[in-house]
């Protein structure tokens, strides 16, 4: 079975992945990267390199697979007729700009009313507690300290992102009204992750080691609160 030019890992005759979506004789197959895209070039024309910045300032923080894709969808929403490109010289050198079309549009309003997918939840350090029963209590620690480190860098960029707000940079300040409630959950969820983290050390030094300790007064304490949907994080007697 073949391979497809600029494609190397997919195959000429049926592909389902956010990389490759190709049906031999059809247009690419357009994911939600395609759209988060697409959504981005109704906003205004850009460049690939654009995108990306672009990208790191919104998409990160609820579609983050988006900005490894951003060089590849582009050229997918050209192939669907979604948008168009033209090329713009910069001094010595010449970029391809992007540009939404109308059935690009029409498409995005279709997108904006169908069912959108589960959410997905992805964190390694919550894998390595899963299994921290092959490792000790200070790699667990370590794990922690290593997740806590991460999120409030990702706190301290929204955080820092929302106050440049006052100053002007906001690209579309029209869309504020959108910015805010996307940001809040974002930091609704960092300080719940960080507030977590702090019930798990409290737990965790209470801890001989990470392995046996099975249904004991404590957890029976905690497994009855989580079985009533209840979390056990910041509760008190």
């Amino acid at each position: 079975m073949g391979r497809v030019a600029n494609y190397p890992y997919c195959t000429l005759h049926y592909q389902d992945t956010e990389h490759c979506s190709i049906v031999k004789g059809m247009a690419p197959k357009i994911t939600t990267s395609s759209y988060a895209v697409l959504a981005l070039l109704n906003l205004k024309p850009w460049t690939a390199y654009e995108l990306t910045n672009q990208a790191q300032r919104s998409l990160r923080y609820a579609w983050p697979k988006s900005e490894r894709l951003l060089y590849s969808e582009p050229k997918k929403l050209v192939a669907r007729g979604y948008a168009t490109t033209h090329t713009e010289s910069v001094g010595n050198r010449t970029r391809n700009v992007y540009e939404i079309t109308e059935a690009g549009r029409d498409a995005l309003k279709e997108w904006t009313a169908t069912r959108t997918q589960p959410p997905h939840i992805e964190v390694e350090a919550l894998l390595r507690l899963l299994f921290a029963d092959h490792g000790s209590i200070d790699d667990l620690h370590r794990t922690l300290d290593e997740l806590s480190t991460d999120i409030a860098a990702r706190h301290d960029s929204v955080a820092e992102l929302m106050a440049s707000y006052f100053e002007g940079s906001h690209p579309f300040p029209e869309r504020t009204h959108l910015s805010v409630l996307f940001a809040t959950f974002q930091i609704e969820m960092f300080q719940s992750i960080e507030r977590w983290i702090r019930f798990a050390r409290d737990e965790i030094d209470q801890w001989p080691d990470t392995k046996g300790l099975g249904m004991n007064e404590r957890t029976e304490e905690l497994t009855r609160l989580l079985a009533a949907g209840r979390s056990p994080v910041g509760h008190r007697e």
